[in-house]
């Protein structure tokens, strides 16, 4: 594993993963990296690790910035930044608007922790004393190659998803900082709700060794962590199975994780809490509901 690749894929998956969303198609990107001393060869394998990612996105990088910045940055600091362009029709714009009661909500896996919530993983490796090199029983490999595990990069496997005969995606969430429901609440409409069911999926390993490490309330870790979701698609309920079809042909586990419906004759569970709106959308409610199987 290389950090380098990790930070391309970290990057680019932030950034054209996001323009999937509202069903465009990214065309190209640019980056920027900021560092307090020029190291050319680091330079080199940042960019590389970023044109990887680039490529299995489908995406062009057609240009960049490197930017010195003594006194500012020590010598070994950098700041990575990317922006991309993307293109859809207004006809074919994916979002709340085309959600509708009796639409299903289908996960897409993780890779593991994606781009957020290291501030928590590492307050809670530092303060158990835990060493990158330490070789974690439940990873099967060191604690430092679990958490350089690069983002999953999902851009062309959703445009496929999206594109398939059959299939009528009408929203995608992208499961970053704020975790399922604040993501998911985002792209639902007012006056729908989504009703997500933690009995359908077994979180991986890393997510239960750092809330079991820090002692991590369950809601801190679901506001924080994507638990092993890295997407969502909201769609008919007709079309959820040719929907997993494509994803897992594309070697993306996919399962029905939750069901839409309408607020106006919703009666949520009064053990769970209730997102309303979230991330600055004034949208729809979404309750997380039941208990994860055991490993």
């Amino acid at each position: 594993l290389d950090r380098h690749d990790t930070i391309g894929f970290d990057l680019v998956g932030m950034v054209v993963d996001d323009i999937v969303v509202c069903g465009a198609e990214p065309l190209f990107m640019t980056d920027y990296i900021a560092t307090g001393k020029v190291v050319p060869e680091r330079i080199a394998a940042i960019v590389g690790g970023i044109a990887r990612a680039c490529e299995q996105a489908g995406v062009a990088l057609v240009g960049g910035e490197t930017a010195e910045h003594p006194g500012l940055l020590e010598p070994d600091e950098y700041d990575v930044a990317g922006a991309a362009t993307g293109v859809v029709e207004h006809a074919q714009v994916l979002g709340p608007h085309r959600v509708q009661p009796g639409d299903v909500v289908l996960a897409l896996a993780s890779s593991g922790l994606h781009s957020n919530g290291y501030s928590l993983v590492r307050r809670v490796v530092a303060a158990a004393g835990w060493s990158l090199d330490r070789h974690v029983e439940e990873f099967g490999r060191t604690l430092g190659e679990e958490l350089l595990t690069p983002t999953r990069v999902y851009a062309a496997d959703l445009l496929a998803l999206i594109r398939t005969p059959g299939v009528d995606v009408h929203a995608l969430s992208h499961i970053t900082g704020g975790g399922l429901a604040a993501n998911l609440a985002r792209v639902l409409p007012r006056g729908r709700y989504a009703r997500v069911d933690r009995a359908t999926w077994t979180p991986p390993a890393v997510f239960e060794v750092i809330g079991r490490l820090g002692r991590v309330p369950r809601a801190d870790l679901e506001r924080t962590l994507n638990l092993g979701i890295g997407f969502v698609a909201v769609l008919p309920a007709a079309h959820a199975a040719a929907a997993e079809q494509v994803c897992r042909a594309r070697g993306i586990p996919a399962w029905v994780l939750g069901e839409v419906g309408d607020e106006a004759t919703w009666t949520p569970d009064p053990r769970a809490e209730v997102i309303r709106g979230a991330k600055g959308v004034d949208g729809g409610s979404v309750q997380v509901v039941g208990e994860h199987p055991k490993p």
